[in-house]
């Protein structure tokens, strides 16, 4: 029988065997993974996880290392240290999707056209499976929109305080939405988009950054939200694709269709 070690010495390739680091960390991220270890949870003591396994100190530490760096566990030095389970995050994979996107040269209007793409679709599936707690935190988001603009009034609101309360209102479309791959694509390709919107309003365009083209939002995100609680999936759909369509002319408008999304983190 032909080996996979064989088989890569007949092709010329060196397959590296896996560190012994590196194997603790895949045996304690399928643990986290599997809920074995929960968020907020504290891993054994180093000692008793280093004789667990029957390595050293610096191997341990190397497998801490790796899951440190995935944003699985955080570490804590000193005598009443330790690692300590985190729950997983999506700005994490937003990272590096951004980084990757940035490489390939890919564009804000290339993003925002995906996220015109799958969002809509979302809003529909939302308002078939949307609970109370959904329309309220939905509302939540709105009563605070409301408050930022009443506050600057009549001056524009904060561009990170507009930018974060709308990027929570399309993380929540996202996540009632009931598809978890949908919410998590949506969720990195949100966070580039929330990016280029404070950029955007920072530079203080006057003749579109008007007092009522942020009232207009408010409005658009009260008629979803009743759409929503009446079950209507067409509506919301079809109300959230008309949403993102005038958004898209105030975002990628002149040459901003074509800036990279390079330059929103240089």
């Amino acid at each position: 029988m032909t080996t996979v070690s064989s088989q890569a010495a007949q092709i010329g390739t060196v397959v590296r065997a896996p560190k012994t680091g590196e194997l603790i960390a895949s045996h304690l991220r399928r643990q986290i993974v599997r809920g074995e270890l929960k968020p907020g949870e504290t891993l054994p003591a180093e000692s008793q996880l280093m004789e667990q396994f029957g390595v050293s100190r610096p191997t341990l530490r190397e497998a801490f290392r790796i899951l440190e760096a995935e944003t699985l566990i955080s570490v804590r030095r000193g005598s009443r240290g330790g690692a300590r389970v985190v729950a997983p995050d999506a700005s994490v994979a937003a990272r590096y999707v951004g980084l990757l996107l940035q490489m390939q040269g890919a564009t804000i209007n290339d993003v925002y056209e995906a996220r015109m793409i799958s969002e809509p679709p979302c809003a529909r599936l939302l308002a078939m499976h949307r609970t109370d707690d959904d329309l309220e935190k939905l509302n939540q988001v709105v009563e605070e929109l409301k408050a930022e603009v009443a506050a600057k009034k009549p001056f524009i609101p904060d561009p990170y305080v507009w930018s974060s309360l709308t990027y929570r209102f399309h993380e929540l479309i996202l996540e009632g939405c009931g598809n978890q791959t949908m919410a998590i694509q949506g969720a990195v390709l949100q966070d580039i988009v929330a990016t280029h919107l404070r950029t955007k309003i920072a530079q203080r365009d006057a003749d579109t950054d008007t007092h009522e083209r942020f009232q207009l939002v408010i409005r658009s995100y009260i008629k979803l939200i009743s759409l929503v609680k009446a079950g209507n999936a067409a509506g919301a759909e079809r109300h959230w694709r008309s949403h993102m369509e005038g958004a898209a002319q105030y975002l990628l408008k002149d040459d901003l269709k074509t800036k990279p999304v390079v330059d929103l983190f240089s």
